[in-house]
């Protein structure tokens, strides 16, 4: 009778976790800066003009949350 063992390497699947780890991480910071240069603009704005465009101060953040994650 013969018998077959299969090794497989956990390096790999380690390695392979790690790099998608960091391209997560990566993503989620250049998410993060977009969301806190779109706050930032708005907030460079005037109460007129975001009249003008029906936005409120207090809607900032959300309207920024919406833009950047959807």
């Amino acid at each position: 009778m013969a018998h077959v063992t299969t090794s497989y390497s956990n390096s790999f699947s380690l390695v392979a976790r790690i790099e998608a780890a960091l391209a997560r991480f990566k993503e989620a910071r250049t998410l993060r800066r977009k969301y806190n240069e779109t706050v930032r603009e708005m907030r460079q704005l005037s109460d007129r003009e975001l009249n003008d465009i029906g936005i409120s101060r207090y809607d900032i953040h959300f309207i920024a949350q919406e833009h950047v994650y959807g």
